[in-house]
């Protein structure tokens, strides 16, 4: 090759490449902050995906996301969203629960937000108002603050001889006083005594069920993402110490638990792709109302009830959305 075709090859191969590089630039990048693990939240994760795909946004494509996972250290989300803004991402996504929405709030005030949360988010200050959220976050609530009375009288008409329930929670989550605060309220409107029992790691899982049988605890309400990714463990200590319990997903049930009522989390999650992909495609959070969830579930595990000697009343199996024979 003569030296003047390579050089005039050589500068349009720059250009190319400096075309190239100003394409890549330009591809919209959003930031995935979790506080769990990508196996614990791979079905979150899908539905967020086809939410962005909907709008027109696809990963790989004309798409970048930088992930961020906690993995259940929850004193890490601080770091790892402050990484996500010196990246200059162009939307987070937070989303797993309050600890999540509540870091990226305090991470950035410029860019876009799209949260999932079991808290009010307004009660909480995440948001001025549902219909108008304002500043630069939006996102669904599923309210499960408000659940925690149906699972009390859930367990409370399975278990009606029982006078003290327990409440499993994580006690390095965010907000983990209003559940407590919920599940008590809803104990002491059905007469009942209420233990916390508390667990952060699968240590401590295996403590507090121990803890449930010496003290005559009669049925347990399990919360947290955490118990999720653990749920084989939960149910197997369940079944071990033959303690009925309620979860809050329908995962716990298909494992051999007994009994779950709650938001469908796919549901929000879908929900929070779409959001997502809006802001990508113009919109302001300001502008998107917070979206409250209406997808709820009940599922019971009838083997289970029998293998702990229960009857399932006839009002909980007509409201059950699934019963697994």
């Amino acid at each position: 090759m003569r030296r003047r075709d390579f050089i005039i090859f050589l500068a349009g191969a720059m250009t190319a490449a400096s075309a190239l590089r100003a394409q890549q630039k330009k591809m919209p990048v959003i930031g995935y902050l979790n506080g769990t693990t990508p196996e614990a939240n791979a079905l979150g994760l899908a539905a967020v995906l086809q939410g962005l795909s909907e709008t027109g946004w696809v990963e790989g494509q004309n798409l970048a996301i930088e992930y961020r996972w906690a993995e259940f250290h929850y004193d890490r989300l601080p770091a790892l969203a402050a990484d996500l803004v010196g990246q200059k991402v162009d939307v987070i996504v937070a989303v797993g629960g309050a600890d999540e929405a509540f870091v990226a709030k305090n991470a950035t005030s410029t860019i876009p937000i799209v949260f999932s949360t079991g808290a009010d988010p307004v009660e909480t200050g995440l948001v001025a108002s549902l219909a108008r959220p304002g500043g630069n976050r939006t996102g669904v609530t599923n309210l499960t603050q408000l659940l925690w009375q149906k699972r009390v009288e859930l367990i409370a008409e399975l278990v009606p001889q029982t006078k003290v329930i327990g409440l499993l929670v994580n006690p390095n989550r965010a907000l983990v006083g209003r559940v407590i605060d919920s599940t008590q309220q809803a104990a002491n409107a059905k007469g009942l005594q209420l233990e916390v029992l508390k667990a952060g790691t699968e240590a401590e899982i295996d403590a507090a069920f121990a803890t449930a049988l010496q003290r005559h605890i009669g049925g347990v309400v399990v919360s947290d993402p955490l118990f999720d990714s653990l749920s084989q463990q939960v149910v197997a200590l369940a079944a071990r110490h033959a303690v009925p319990a309620i979860y809050m997903s329908r995962k716990y049930v298909t494992d051999g638990g007994l009994i779950s009522y709650g938001a469908i989390f796919t549901a929000a999650n879908h929900e929070v792709g779409i959001y997502a992909g809006k802001i990508l495609n113009g919109a302001k959070p300001a502008d998107l109302p917070v979206q409250q969830s209406t997808n709820f579930e009940l599922v019971v595990n009838l083997k289970t009830t029998e293998t702990l000697g229960l009857t399932v009343p006839p009002p909980i199996l007509a409201r059950a959305d699934e019963v697994i024979e």
